[in-house]
Parts: structure tokens; C-alpha cells; sequence
């Protein structure tokens, strides 16, 4: 009777045994395999998710331990607005696997979202000793300028080891960072000539980390810009409607050049601006801009959190001005101000620097006249940040 049953449901509507399927004869090893590949490669969570939706084999072991170690840092771009306690549970599941990146952006959830200092604080800690590199800059920041602490919880000389130590894993900031240390005697003895050294490296690491990525986006994109033009019924050249898309986005070189104008998809993260002025500031001088890389997933969800009101800041806090970084202050004038006009407030002298060059330049006004209309006002908040544009951001020197 079991045999008939067996052979009734294996055979199908013609009488005629059906072939075993041969992905199930794949070993569980060979699939975690994929799908720890699949994690560490993903451009986003919802290539994990489709995953897990193909069939019930997948859905077990998709949540392997093993594939989500290896998960990479866009698996976690997870937007502000869809925040929830089943995010929540899946970032712990991840840290509980052992990730380093779940450990990195569940910490910085914590320890600036949610506020939980000493948890984010942790979390975060506990990636930097598996020599996470953003990590380390991050707590290096902390220890700058004692977030979730006061004042006198600054640690200069731990967040100068702590950014070293970022630099020499080859985060682009940290080195940044460092170089103003250097060069401003923070927290270091100074030593301007190895100071400006390392910002020029930092310069151009960053430089040829974007121009790799926007020549290789570039030629991608010129291929398929050749192959998507159309012709009217006379044969004549009409271009693709996505190329005249692109020659409005991005202006062209010159009015009297016409022929050289950018029809250029660049990809996420990359975008070319020529004669813009503004954006990446290493070619800026040559009318030609190319925007930086993308931030990390952990900052990009901190500017969308403060940014769509997700959570309202406290009352005399501050966010980061550099649009790209998205931390908040833990306690009011933590940050320090521009030494010009008062009215940006920066985390870190790396997010002073590339904010100058991205847009601060062109909306920065004299001090006179931000002293008169402070005055005026008699807003005493931009009056304590007068007090603190010493330096280049606004720290003093007796500090270190």
C-alpha cells in the first residue's frame, strides 16, 4: 500500500514518473555557500529577502549563522522610516551570528538614535577590536568630543590612538582627521609638515577611490547610450530621451561646446557636475566636479532619522552641517562652530573640511557680520560659538 501511494505521488498526470529535482540534491554546505556570498555582496536588504522567499530550504537557511557573519554593509541600508522591532530582532540576530558590520550600525542606532550610550558604545567597541575601520573613527569621535558624556570626558590622546589606528586600516576621514591633529598640535605634539602630508594622502586616495569608480560607471554607461539611440522615419538622429534626461541633469562642459556634453549615468554614489562649481572640491578650480562616495549605510540612516523627524533633536542640539555624516549632539555646544561665521557646527575637523569644499564656502559670511545680527537678536547660542572659532573649527589649543 505504501509503495502504491509512493509511485501515485511521484508519477504525474500521464502515468509517467517525474525527475527528481536536482537542486534538492545540492548540499546544505554548497547553499550556504551561495547565500553567504549572496549576504556579503548584497546591494541592499531586499536581495536577502527575495532570497528567502524562493522556497522553504532557503528560507532556513538563509538565517544561518554562517551567512549572516559575512554579512556586508549594504545589507543594512535600512531606511529611517521603516524602522521597527522586526529590524531591531534581525540587526541582533546578525550581531548574535557574529557581524562586524550588524555590530558597527546596531551601535550607532543605539548609541545616537535611541539613545543608549553605553550599549552603542559597546557594540561599537566590540567591531573596533575586529579592526573595523569606521568603528574606530567613530569611537575616535566620541572620545574627541565626549558624546553622552560632559565636557570633561574628552579624551584627546585616546581619540587620536583610536583615528590612527582608522588611518592605518585606510579610512579616508580617519587619515582626514588625523592630519588636522597633526597639523593643529590636538591632542598630539604637533608637527604641521607631516600634518599637511597626510591631508594631501587623504586627498588623493579619496580622488582616485571616486575617479576609479566614475570611469569605470562611465565607459558602463557610454555603452549603453550607443546602443539606445533612435531615428525618425527619415533616418535622422533623434538621441535617447534618458541621454537628453541626463544632458539637463548634468550641464555640459561649455555653451560653445555642445558636442562635449555629459550624458553620463553614473550609478549610486557618483555624479558628474560640469561647470557647477560645487561638489567634489579636488577639481573644483577646473569647472569640473565629481561628488564623493556614498556615505556608510549607519550615517545614511542617521541623517534620514534627524533629518524626516523621526526622532526631534533636544532642546540647543545641533546635527553635523556636513549632510553626509548625520550625528547629532549628545549635549548642547558639544560641537564645535565654524571660526568664521558661527552658523555650521561640525563633529569632527574631517566633516569641517569636506563641507567647506561641498557648500559651506559659498554660504559663509564674515564674523563682523554674524556678530551684528547676533547681537541684534541677541541670540545667545550663536554668541558661545563665537567664543569657540579659534581654530579651524573652533577648538582651542590649550585643550590638547
Amino acid at each position: 500500500m505504501r509503495e502504491r501511494k509512493r509511485a501515485r505521488r511521484d508519477s504525474d498526470g500521464d502515468g509517467q514518473r517525474s525527475d527528481p529535482d536536482p537542486f534538492e540534491g545540492l548540499p546544505d554546505d554548497l547553499v550556504i555557500c551561495v547565500l553567504s556570498k549572496l549576504c556579503s555582496s548584497a546591494s541592499c536588504p531586499s536581495d536577502l529577502i527575495n532570497a528567502l522567499l524562493v522556497c522553504k530550504r532557503f528560507n532556513r537557511l538563509g538565517v544561518d549563522p554562517t551567512v549572516l557573519a559575512g554579512a556586508g554593509s549594504n545589507l543594512f541600508k535600512i531606511r529611517a522610516k521603516k524602522w521597527s522591532e522586526s529590524a531591531h530582532q534581525f540587526l541582533k540576530q546578525c550581531v548574535n551570528a557574529g557581524s562586524i558590520e550588524a555590530r558597527y550600525f546596531l551601535g550607532m542606532i543605539r548609541f545616537y538614535c535611541l539613545g543608549n550610550r553605553g550599549s552603542g558604545a559597546s557594540l561599537m567597541a566590540k567591531a573596533a577590536i575586529r579592526s573595523h575601520a569606521p568603528a574606530l573613527y567613530s569611537l575616535s569621535l566620541i572620545q574627541f568630543n565626549g558624546s553622552g558624556g560632559s565636557k570633561s570626558d574628552k579624551d584627546l590622546r585616546a581619540g587620536v590612538a583610536l583615528c590612527a589606528r582608522a588611518a592605518y586600516l585606510g579610512h579616508i576621514d580617519a587619515l582626514r582627521e588625523l592630519g588636522h591633529c597633526l597639523q593643529d598640535g590636538y591632542g598630539v605634539r604637533q608637527n604641521v609638515p607631516e600634518g599637511r602630508r597626510l591631508l594631501v594622502q587623504a586627498n588623493a586616495r579619496e580622488f582616485s577611490l571616486v575617479f576609479r569608480s566614475f570611469t569605470k560607471s562611465s565607459n558602463l554607461s557610454h555603452c549603453r547610450c550607443s546602443s539606445s539611440t533612435t531615428h525618425d522615419h527619415h533616418g535622422h538622429h533623434l538621441g535617447d530621451q534618458n541621454t537628453r534626461h541626463d544632458d539637463q541633469r548634468y550641464n555640459g562642459c561649455h555653451k560653445d561646446q555642445t558636442q562635449c556634453r555629459s550624458n553620463v549615468n553614473t550609478g549610486p554614489g557618483l555624479g558628474i557636475r560640469l561647470g557647477t562649481g560645487q561638489g567634489y572640491g579636488l577639481l573644483s578650480d577646473f569647472g569640473c566636479d565629481i561628488s564623493g562616495p556614498d556615505p556608510h549605510p549607519a550615517n545614511g540612516f542617521l541623517v534620514e532619522w534627524f533629518g524626516s523627524k523621526c526622532e526631534p533633536l533636544g532642546f540647543e542640539l545641533r546635527m553635523c552641517s556636513h549632510s553626509r555624516c548625520g550625528r547629532p549632539e549628545t549635549r548642547p555646544h558639544e560641537f564645535r562652530r565654524c571660526s568664521v561665521c558661527g552658523a555650521a557646527s561640525y563633529c569632527s575637523r574631517g566633516c569641517q573640511s569636506r563641507d567647506w569644499k561641498m557648500r559651506h564656502k559659498d554660504q559663509c559670511t564674515p564674523t563682523e557680520q554674524w556678530l551684528i545680527g547676533a547681537v541684534a537678536g541677541d541670540d545667545g547660542g550663536d554668541n558661545f560659538g563665537l567664543g569657540l572659532g579659534v581654530l579651524e573649527i573652533g577648538e582651542a589649543h590649550n585643550e590638547s
